[in-house]
């Protein structure tokens, strides 16, 4: 079997956010060793895995932010950095992300009709439209799955893929369509995804709830990270 590490989970957590920061119409940038992502779509400035954290950095972080009319400041941190220089700027310590990891051979196949792969999604914003860009031309990093209930979107999760490495992202069943198996069906659409692109293994950042989905399907739990979250309004 062939899983990530907690190191793996981070890389490709990181390089999302930049991903998303781009194809959102925004932008990345370093200060300090601070490697910043600004996500106009969702108004989230992230914060990905430094080693060191310099205060004045991370002030002028958060004043960035305020710049650009930002609602929340997440920071992506590994469990041995020094996070008291977020505090001191105003952050507080966030959930901790369970990284979790599986063998894309040994997922089962996408059996749900229920849930495809989609670069067209109409009930999305325009801003959230620009992500899907994601997801288009002849050799896309990442893949976008959908779930519908009908004519009714119900749900949806993302694969990216820049690697070897698949990170799956945003996977999530509104509320009124839970308990019905799309989660499963998500899951299994969007790593086939990554594995027809060549991907080998899969990473995921999981929640105690979101771990009783993912384990049974082949995910590991690899490690635990870190948050801090500054929310501005």
């Amino acid at each position: 079997m062939v899983v990530a590490t907690v190191l793996d989970c981070e890389t490709n957590q990181a390089e999302w956010n930049a991903a998303v920061a781009i194809a959102g119409g925004g932008e990345v940038w370093e200060d300090a060793g601070l490697r910043w992502a600004w996500q106009p779509h969702s108004k989230h400035l992230m914060l990905s895995f430094p080693k060191q954290i310099d205060e004045a950095a991370a002030r002028r972080g958060v004043e960035s932010a305020r710049s650009r009319g930002a609602c929340i400041i997440g920071a992506w941190l590994a469990s041995d950095v020094d996070a008291s220089a977020l505090v001191s700027a105003g952050f507080e310590r966030g959930w901790e992300p369970w990284w979790m990891s599986a063998d894309l051979g040994a997922i089962r196949e996408p059996d749900d009709p229920r849930v495809a792969i989609a670069a067209e999604v109409p009930e999305y914003g325009e801003l959230a439209q620009r992500l899907l860009s994601l997801a288009r031309g002849e050799r896309p990093r990442a893949w976008h799955a959908a779930a519908r209930l009908g004519e009714r979107f119900a749900g949806r999760a993302w694969a990216f893929a820049p690697g070897v490495v698949a990170g799956i992202y945003d996977m999530e069943v509104w509320p009124a369509f839970q308990r019905n198996g799309l989660g499963r069906g998500l899951l299994r659409a969007a790593c086939a995804s990554a594995r027809g692109a060549g991907a080998r293994t899969a990473v995921l950042n999981a929640t105690p709830d979101g771990e009783r989905l993912y384990r049974p399907e082949g995910f590991v739990r690899v490690g635990t990270g870190i948050t801090y979250w500054h929310h501005l309004t």
